[in-house]
């Protein structure tokens, strides 16, 4: 099955109640992991890259091929959309040209004034193309390929603002932040959440910053309207686990241990379990 556009699975995800899970690639295992969990789930999945994993991987064409490769040999049926996780401007545009099927813009560190000017214009070209575009109000806690943000609140007005552009999905701040959650983190504001769905209608909301957050919150969140939800560092957590319990207990030394193909064996299973994991506390299982 071809790339889509994430429209369809996340405008159906939003009248179920249940959200579609966008988990980060960074290479080939991640890839493989996430899309035969997704087929083997009956789930509809996005594929999430960064502009750093982006350029680790060599380009967003070298990306855009893989995908592509992997879902022809590995006989992928279930929706897969290839999105750019907290584009800039020009990263998005470049994204678009390479065969991405969605785009995120992350103008949240503009001025409203100018964050409208660029994404209007981008929603314009995505949709020449049909290809899903989301945006970004209010800053997501955390560090994200070196955008820093304190996980403000984002401005319910604005986002209606950004909403009525014509963007696919909107990503508003409601305390959330990116990476592993301080012990003194005050929890996601259902008030703001609340408040920005009135305002933005049958708007697919996305929360970011999906690692970390407890179940009954996930679950909230679904409720007032979150139709995305990103993880990323709780499958390089347990990637990494995986690997340095292999390699601990000397498994890389015992034989042709040091192969790639088993040294990192371990760690993809470990991605397929959380994405499991993930897919089911989404409710997005059985949903392609």
């Amino acid at each position: 099955m071809a790339l889509v556009s994430a429209k369809e699975m996340l405008t159906k995800a939003k009248a179920g109640k249940y959200a579609v899970g966008q988990f980060n690639i960074n290479n080939l295992e991640w890839t493989k992991a996430i899309l035969l969990t997704a087929q083997e789930l009956n789930s509809p999945v996005i594929l999430g890259v960064s502009e750093g994993a982006g350029k680790y991987m060599c380009g967003y064409k070298t990306v855009v091929g893989m995908v592509n490769g992997m879902l022809e040999e590995l006989k992928i049926t279930v929706p897969v959309a290839l999105h750019l996780d907290h584009g800039s401007y020009d990263g998005a545009l470049a994204c678009i040209a390479a065969g991405f099927s969605s785009v995120m813009f992350d103008g949240s560190h503009y001025p409203i004034a100018e964050n409208l000017e660029k994404t209007k214009e981008l929603v314009g070209i995505c949709d020449s193309k049909g290809i899903s575009i989301e945006a970004e109000v209010g800053s997501i806690g955390g560090e994200e390929d070196g955008v820093v943000g304190a996980g403000e609140c984002a401005d319910p007005g604005e986002c209606k603002q950004i909403a009525d552009l014509g963007v696919t999905m909107l990503a508003a701040g409601i305390g959330n932040i990116h990476g592993k959650y301080p012990d003194n983190w005050a929890g996601l504001s259902f008030e703001t959440l609340d408040a920005i769905q009135q305002k933005t209608g049958d708007m697919p909301l996305v929360l970011h910053g999906g690692t970390g957050i407890p179940e009954d919150m996930i679950k909230k969140a679904i409720s007032l309207g979150v139709a995305k939800i990103n993880v990323n560092t709780e499958c390089q957590w347990a990637f990494q686990e995986a690997t340095r319990k292999y390699i601990e207990e000397g498994k890389d030394k015992a034989g042709k241990g040091f192969d790639p193909r088993k040294l990192l064996a371990p760690g993809t299973e470990a991605i397929k379990a959380t994405v499991k994991t993930k897919m089911e506390l989404f409710g997005s299982v059985g949903k392609a």
